[in-house]
């Protein structure tokens, strides 16, 4: 028996966020898992593409939780919107998100999704995207959203699974990649180790 898959029938495997979202969809996958915080501040390499920005910041999170579960699978994410080139992390007060959902109101953007995960020295990430369309939003419907603080703590300053919902005219990709975590492309990856 392979070392990887002792792990998974061992239930070690580690979720490097504390996202109730990313929890939510992780338990999805029907392997039991535990749940550790990073401490890596969010900070992007405009250097980079925003598919490797994704990714980078997401294996970040993955090395700063590994450090103290050294036997176990460590998964780590990290969620991103496009804009026309302008990325867009999460709002960091009321007027930030106004002014981003007024950017992606009638518009196409992008979710990008990147994920890194860790074991036994070997790092391995990939990256989901999604393609989502906004309806042409009032000013009045932005600020509705944004009373209900639901922007909060959101890449793009909205979430997908919420009220924001009534946003979305269509999206091209994976609905729960949008959410924060690429649920079916993940499994995957993991079932090749079983």
């Amino acid at each position: 028996m392979r070392k990887l898959e002792r792990i998974l029938n061992l239930n070690k495997i580690v979720l490097a966020s504390q996202s109730p979202r990313r929890k939510e969809l992780m338990q999805l996958l029907d392997y039991d898992f535990i749940v550790a915080k990073s401490d890596v501040e969010e900070v992007f390499d405009y250097s980079l593409e925003v598919e490797e920005m994704a990714m980078d910041l997401a294996l970040q999170k993955a090395k700063d939780v590994a450090k103290f579960f050294p036997d176990a699978i460590v998964l780590g994410f990290d969620t991103i919107v496009v804009y026309k080139d302008k990325v867009l992390g999460k709002p960091k007060d009321d007027l930030e998100a106004e002014e981003m959902l007024t950017m992606l109101s009638g518009a196409t953007h992008r979710v990008i999704t990147g994920v890194a995960f860790i074991f036994d020295e070997k790092e391995e990430v990939f990256y989901s995207s999604t393609d989502v369309v906004f309806e042409k939003l009032e000013r009045k419907e932005v600020m509705d959203y944004i009373k209900s603080k639901e922007h909060v703590d959101k890449a793009g300053a909205y979430g997908i699974q919420g009220k924001a919902a009534k946003f979305v005219r269509e999206i091209a990709g994976d609905f729960y990649n949008v959410m924060g975590l690429p649920v079916s492309m993940l499994y995957e990856r993991l079932k090749k180790y079983q």
